[in-house]
């Protein structure tokens, strides 16, 4: 069995405007030492999706489905058995460091905290090992950072000691919600550099969360691509960048800047993301796409295997065949 088997994932919000779905019916696995990212413009449902695993919705959200981590499903436990787990066994990098560091705390307490929670350590324990964490992230004078309130360091080092304290556990998976953003081209590299050495050394299983492919194809093995809190394709990251099936996959790979692209303007995706409490009956990308019919806009595609693409799933109407050779017009 897979550490991760999530199993018809649905996330639902009670708002003002009604009963809206951000995720509907996922499905994943993922092995240990593997990366899955999980891809797609805001609003999509990518962190939707994890923090629903983790168990860490807003009030009025509801998850609905299975999601089985080493055999237990998270979202059936108690909190006091998922307490247990989260920060633990299954950690989670969030988005933003400087809101998710209490800035009334020093680095060292913070730190201390988990390992003082769940593994038992004494404070002077907890401080030699968050100094090893630190070291291990690349961070210089790590003993003396400790002593510093996240204020005090920069986007990159705060980062890294989001990371740090992720991995204080040697966590048996990671999740990474865009954990570049926001940082100088530089600092990225550095930070998937140290990723995949860490997942390399611990034999982690990642969860990678980004609009960013180029992130993407320097980590992950396995791609899922969410549209309108929907999967509109899946499969390996190989196949996803090479072999694209599905038009909104087609589209964010012709957004993507390159340095051979010279004076060529970049393809961008007409329209904007949908209105999630009001989809389209058919599919959720049928008003933004190029290749779409009328069946696109009533009918909703199912997803489902290709043939001659072993282990890729895809939700469209159109033909791969098809939708590649439109590809060849908007990626160079």
């Amino acid at each position: 069995m897979a550490l991760i088997e999530i199993d018809n994932l649905s996330v639902q919000f009670e708002t003002p405007d009604g009963l809206v779905t951000a995720v509907n019916d996922i499905r994943f696995s993922l092995d240990r030492g593997r990366t899955l990212g999980i891809v797609g413009e805001s609003g999509s449902g990518k962190s939707q999706t994890v923090l629903a695993m983790m168990g860490l919705l807003a009030s009025n959200g509801r998850a609905t489905g299975q999601a089985f981590f080493d055999g237990q499903d998270l979202l059936a436990l108690p909190d006091r058995a998922l307490n247990k787990i989260r920060g633990n066994r299954v950690a989670m990098i969030f988005q933003d460091p400087m809101t998710s560091l209490n800035p009334y705390l020093t680095v060292e307490r913070q730190m201390t905290e988990v390992l003082e929670l769940h593994q038992g350590m004494t404070r002077q324990q907890a401080r030699m090992r968050s100094v090893q964490a630190l070291d291990a992230v690349k961070i210089p004078e790590a003993a003396r950072r400790l002593t510093m309130y996240p204020h005090e360091l920069s986007g990159g080092m705060r980062q890294r000691v989001m990371i740090a304290m992720a991995l204080l556990c040697e966590p048996d998976v990671l999740i990474a919600d865009e954990p570049t953003t926001a940082l100088d081209v530089t600092v990225q590299a550095q930070i998937i550099a140290l990723m995949r050495d860490l997942q390399r050394d611990f034999g982690t299983a990642i969860v990678m969360i980004t609009h960013d492919l180029g992130v993407v194809a320097g980590l992950c093995d396995e791609v899922m691509v969410l549209y309108g809190g929907r999967v509109m394709e899946q499969g390996s990251a190989e196949s996803i960048f090479y072999q694209p099936t599905h038009p909104y996959t087609v589209g964010l790979l012709g957004a993507v800047p390159r340095i051979e692209q010279g004076e060529h303007a970049l393809v961008a995706i007409p329209g904007s993301p949908p209105n999630m409490a009001r989809l389209p009956p058919g599919c959720p990308f049928s008003e933004r796409c190029t290749l779409a019919e009328p069946r696109c806009v009533n009918e909703r595609p199912a997803l489902s295997g290709v043939p001659d693409h072993p282990g890729l799933l895809r939700a469209c109407h159109k033909a791969p065949a098809e939708v590649q050779r439109h590809a060849q017009g908007v990626i160079a």
